[in-house]
């Protein structure tokens, strides 16, 4: 009897301790994720914002990947061949590419997709202005007939930049460029759970079982195999840093993207969580003006303004004074990259003299204007740099409405082209990843595209010029000579303010491993056993 009761008892506990485990086993699949900002978009094409282009690269894939040598490899593509001295190029897909609702990966997807995103990428737009035929052949070949050669046609295809060239049904990819996707369609790693998501609180991701990864190679940034360990992914808002951090350490989330400089001496002092900078991550941090009404339609009082700014002040204010956090003297082009240059710098770099800058405004015909200047209080960063700038603007004598709101608010004002009587906006203060600064193709603020432009819709002809010019350069050189040109340029007609390079660190906890530097992506992490 005894011993029956003992293996009732036995059984008993195992029934009991069943859910338990499944529980345990569900949480250790499940990664929760604080991301920079809430979800405002959820449409790849239709903005910039890296809150959806990281939302892209889960629920979207990409024709070529980008590894850390920054390559563009073959993704979704198997390969491609190049005839005519340039002019044609002919892609083919992979085997066993498939929509999330089921639907083959078809060539005339990618044809479609690779149209609408060309529409609102500045490289995409150089790319279309060649462009004298794209269609499908066959379901998995499709070709692209030039004018002239551009060389940068794969970067384009696999660029991290936002908007990357996310592969999406052809029905989708239809709509409008300026109208935004309330769908979500992909053919990547993971699925979107439209069904769970909770505006400024919570989106949902889980692992999509008919994603076919590469086959060999090692995952690396968007390249290699994208080998998904995890069965759900949970992106958290936090209502503030505090919130975050406290998170973080208990143990409540697994990994904070973007955890303010302030708190990261806090972070770092723990054992159990691995605070992570990679160097090639560097930020700019910028003032971009809205072009299309005063008072900053006005080029003379942009310029007042650039002379006024001291990039170590919003630059401690960013990241503190600890040393290798930040760097001034930025340009347009970030320093220690290919383009980098010093023509023209002396608009950054002289002495600054505020008294000066006062004059200079009086000049430019400024006479108190109402100024709205859009600051995210969910980006630190960018927080910072704005508070920095309204008090100069203020101490200018410029009447400044300094509008603090989430970062999802700043993203749907900003689409606004009225004045601010009527809800628009003069000025935004934001940060823009180093290496979607790297060249003209890749680079939005620069560009003067006018209503094609990214917000603030600068017009300025001879940067685009320029830009068209850089894409048939023969060499480095020649790119330095325009780069060099460019940058003249911007400091005359001041599209933004730079206000300096700062390197953000991320924070996890230590029981996740496969975590790959650069943007975060979910694949390749895995709790340790």
């Amino acid at each position: 009897m005894t011993r029956r009761r003992e293996l009732i008892g036995a059984a008993a506990a195992a029934l009991l301790s069943a859910p338990a485990t499944r529980a345990q086993r569900a949480a250790a699949r499940t990664l929760r994720f604080v991301p920079q900002s809430d979800l405002a978009v959820v449409d790849p094409v239709v903005t910039t914002a890296y809150v959806t282009r990281n939302h892209a690269l889960m629920v979207h894939d990409t024709l070529y990947g980008l590894d850390a040598s920054q390559r563009p490899v073959p993704q979704m593509a198997e390969g491609h061949v190049v005839e005519e001295n340039g002019r044609r190029w002919t892609f083919r897909l992979r085997e066993g590419l498939v929509f999330h609702d089921g639907e083959r990966v078809r060539a005339r997807d990618c044809v479609a997709s690779i149209l609408r995103w060309s529409r609102r990428d500045p490289l995409g737009q150089l790319l279309a202005a060649r462009i004298e035929e794209i269609a499908a052949t066959d379901d998995r070949d499709f070709t692209i007939r030039l004018s002239r050669p551009f060389g940068p046609m794969l970067d384009a295809l696999g660029k991290l930049a936002s908007p990357v060239c996310a592969i999406m049904p052809e029905r989708l990819a239809r709509t409008d460029a300026d109208r935004p996707l309330a769908e979500v369609v992909g053919c990547g790693p993971f699925r979107f759970r439209a069904d769970e998501r909770v505006p400024g609180a919570l989106t949902v991701y889980e692992r999509f079982t008919g994603y076919r990864p590469r086959e060999g190679g090692v995952p690396d940034w968007t390249a290699g195999p994208k080998l998904v360990h995890l069965d759900r992914v949970e992106w958290r808002v936090m209502p503030d840093p505090a919130t975050a951090a406290a998170a973080l350490q208990r143990g409540e989330v697994d990994w904070w993207e973007q955890p303010s400089f302030d708190l990261l001496p806090l972070l770092r002092r723990r054992d159990d969580l691995a605070v992570v900078t990679t160097p090639l991550l560097g930020s700019v941090s910028i003032c971009r003006f809205n072009h299309l009404h005063p008072p900053f339609d006005n080029a003379a009082l942009r310029r007042a303004l650039l002379g006024a700014v001291n990039q170590a002040d919003f630059m401690t204010a960013v990241a503190g004074t600890e040393p290798g956090t930040w760097r001034d003297s930025v340009g347009i082009w970030p320093p220690d990259t290919p383009l980098a240059t010093d023509a023209g710098l002396e608009a950054i770099t002289a002495p600054r003299d505020l008294e000066q800058s006062r004059r200079a405004i009086r000049e430019a015909g400024y006479r108190g204007e109402r100024i709205v200047a859009l600051v995210s209080t969910d980006f630190p960063a960018g927080q910072a740099a704005g508070a920095v700038g309204t008090d100069l603007f203020r101490r200018l004598g410029l009447s400044v409405d300094h509008v603090a709101t989430d970062f999802a608010t700043v993203v749907q004002r900003r689409a606004s082209r009225e004045p601010v009587e009527r809800g628009g906006w003069s000025c935004l203060y934001t940060g823009f990843a180093s290496l979607d600064l790297l060249n003209p193709g890749l680079h939005q603020l620069v560009r003067g595209g006018g209503d094609r432009a990214w917000f603030g819709w600068p017009s300025i002809p001879r940067m685009e010029e320029l830009a068209a010019a850089w894409i048939d350069a023969p060499n480095l050189e020649a790119q330095r000579r325009i780069a060099g040109e460019m940058q003249r340029l911007a400091l005359v007609e001041v599209p933004y303010l730079p206000l300096g390079e700062y390197f953000q660190p991320t924070a996890y906890r230590r029981d996740l491993k496969g975590v790959l530097p650069g943007p975060p992506v979910f694949w390749n992490v895995r709790r340790r056993a």
